[in-house]
């Protein structure tokens, strides 16, 4: 089967994968570069991205928009003419601001998940900037749908559909990850295409449907594009390539692990989240409660987290896995190797 370019908005994709963006620092200029110049779509993630600016600690509002027009600017002077985007979360405070500047520095695609980014198309309207919702069901989708068209006269340059197995944090209940079965990754991207369907019809544009959450090889690709999808969005296989910007101790966390070492656990910002087993979440709920100095996430309470999540992924990524986790995917216990990105897309494509 030969895989059909992936085209979100004016962009062209050679080949139809979408390199998830990963924070906190996981993924950044070095692995969205190189995925954009083989063919694939880059994303940098731009969750506490100025971790590495000289004025963080004193103005990390500040910092964080530096670091994400640096980041752009790095990753567009590397890539090679390749399409490249950014990853948004709706949750963080800046949210506004991190999206304007994302359009500003032209960015080609923005991806927003962990909320709902209902007045997104307004921050577009004119650019060549294309918009891409992330979402876990068919409900979620059809509001934002319906939201852009009566609002802005927008559709979704395309869709986003999360499954059960993704990493990091999951739009899903416990109780709807405990019953896997209900909530496949393939039953919701059916509902999500036919409601999508639905939109290109009213809309006259077609909306590209990418699903995502626990694929793995070439196979898993077959299947969803003959369910419909036009590309798949793939996470942890990316964090174990040379040109990821995590630490090798990140890397190494991802080598290690087994099916046994994989965990949901509630995130201090109220969501599930799937993470790798270690030392730190082993300690969890010995400490005392934590001083909020970031205030990056809305739906965090530092009156009762039991530690400061932005805290523990800076850790994570720089090595100190004693003071940190990584998120992983599902299917991390098959990761038995480091490969580079060009190696992992000719497997996955050839």
């Amino acid at each position: 089967m030969e895989f059909k370019p992936l085209i979100i908005g004016n962009h062209t994709a050679a080949v139809p994968i979408i390199q998830g963006g990963m924070g906190v620092g996981i993924s950044l200029s070095g692995l969205a570069s190189a995925v954009s110049r083989q063919g694939a779509i880059g994303v940098i993630s731009a969750i506490e991205i100025g971790m590495d600016e000289p004025d963080y600690r004193q103005n990390k509002r500040k910092a964080n928009i530096q670091g994400l027009r640096n980041e752009i600017r790095r990753t567009r002077a590397l890539a090679d003419g390749g399409v490249f985007g950014v990853n948004i979360m709706a949750a963080i405070n800046n949210y506004e601001e991190m999206v304007r500047t994302a359009v500003e520095e032209e960015v080609d695609i923005i991806i927003v998940g962990a909320g709902l980014p209902l007045n997104l198309p307004g921050f577009v309207r004119g650019t060549n900037t294309a918009v891409v919702p992330i979402v876990s069901s068919a409900k979620a989708f059809q509001l934002i749908g319906r939201k852009w068209a009566r609002d802005f006269g927008y559709s979704p340059d395309a869709v986003i559909v999360e499954g059960p197995l993704a990493g990091g944090h999951l739009g899903f209940s416990r109780s709807q990850l405990e019953r896997l079965d209900e909530n496949r990754l393939e039953n919701i991207v059916i509902d999500v295409l036919t409601e999508a369907q639905r939109f290109e019809d009213s809309s006259g544009r077609p909306i590209p449907v990418i699903a995502a959450g626990g694929i793995w090889d070439k196979e898993d690709i077959k299947r969803f594009i003959n369910l419909g999808c036009q590309g798949v969005q793939m996470g942890t296989r990316f964090v174990a390539t040379f040109e990821c910007d995590a630490s090798d101790e990140f890397k190494e966390a991802y080598l290690d692990a087994d099916e046994d070492d994989v965990l949901i656990i509630t995130s201090p910002v109220g969501m599930p989240g799937r993470v790798i087993r270690g030392s730190f979440i082993d300690s969890l709920g010995e400490g005392e409660k934590i001083k909020c100095r970031y205030n990056c996430l809305k739906t965090c309470n530092p009156a009762e987290a039991p530690y400061c999540i932005a805290d523990a992924l800076i850790n994570a990524k720089t090595g100190n896995m004693d003071k940190g986790f990584a998120f992983c995917g599902a299917n991390v216990g098959r990761v038995d190797r480091i490969v580079s990105v060009k190696e992992l897309i000719r497997e996955l494509t050839q």
